[in-house]
């Protein structure tokens, strides 16, 4: 029979709950029962890894046959120690000058019952305390004068640390090997909120389900990320959404026949003979993010 080491606790924290209690490289692993008291989901005892419908070496990122999706950083919802700039502000930098401790900024896609895939390329500055991916309430906070793990500091947010540890609640938790410092990388995540999972990826490599339980959250959840590391950056750059409707499909692929025949997309709306309606509902998924 294997026994799963004990729980390590950070200094001050007592035995509570949480709900981030899978971990992917653990081939035998026997995890203790565990309510969150935010999430009010248990997770039972569960031997080895759950492939979650997926195939050894499976490679490709979920939802190979998604919609494009538009959203970005939040400029209104993130530290003052974050600028955003690029393609529609879609790369964070934190601490320009120099680093005081963590700041954080969350995404404007609201992610609450739908199926949305994200990566995010991560600078070769991989270093420091804590540089975090995750899902976080409006609650969460964007920024502390303390080197912390700020993405699961409290029972607003649930994340990954380049460490390889799962925070939620104030509770950590083993869950993958620590990311190559300076390096660069790409991050996937793949949040499904009618399973209420958060699954993570690296390089193309599925990590494993982080986090269970996420839709019973009523509160709005959110993209997120932060970092301790001074300059560090962080980039959106696949962003894919699960189709919700028949005329959803129809729209995604129109928009990829236009792009097919060699125009830039608006104008090639603008040349097909439908009704302006019809050619509006195209070109507004072509908008610039909120």
């Amino acid at each position: 029979m294997v026994s799963m080491p004990p729980l390590r606790l950070e200094r001050g924290q007592s035995s509570g709950s949480f709900a981030f209690l899978e971990s992917a490289p653990s081939p035998a692993s026997l995890i203790a029962k565990k309510t969150c008291r935010y999430c009010g989901t248990s997770v039972g005892k569960s031997k080895g890894r759950r492939k979650e419908g997926f195939e050894d070496g499976w490679k490709r990122p979920p939802l190979p046959y998604g919609a494009i999706d538009k959203w970005t950083w939040n400029s209104g919802a993130r530290s003052p120690d974050v600028l955003l700039f690029g393609s529609e502000g879609r790369t964070a930098h934190f601490h320009p000058d120099w680093s005081n401790g963590a700041a954080a900024v969350k995404g404007t896609k609201v992610l609450n019952g739908g199926r949305y895939y994200w990566e995010i390329r991560v600078s070769q500055r991989i270093f420091g305390t804590s540089m975090m991916f995750g899902v976080g309430t409006a609650r969460a906070r964007l920024h502390v004068d303390a080197f912390v793990n700020l993405i699961g500091e409290d029972e607003n947010s649930w994340g990954l640390s380049h460490k390889g540890l799962l925070w939620h609640n104030g509770r950590w938790r083993n869950f993958t090997r620590p990311f190559p410092e300076n390096v660069p990388c790409r991050l996937g995540l793949y949040f499904d909120g009618v399973a209420g999972t958060l699954t993570f990826y690296k390089d193309d490599q599925l990590l494993g389900v982080g986090f269970r339980g996420l839709d019973k959250v009523k509160d709005a959840l959110f993209p997120m990320v932060a970092s301790t590391a001074a300059k560090t950056e962080m980039t959106l750059s696949v962003l894919k959404r699960e189709h919700t409707s028949l005329q959803d499909w129809c729209r995604t692929a129109i928009l990829k026949e236009t792009k097919r025949s060699g125009s830039d997309g608006t104008n090639g709306i603008r040349c097909l003979e439908i009704p302006t309606r019809l050619k509006t509902y195209l070109l507004d998924s072509l908008a610039p993010p909120l």
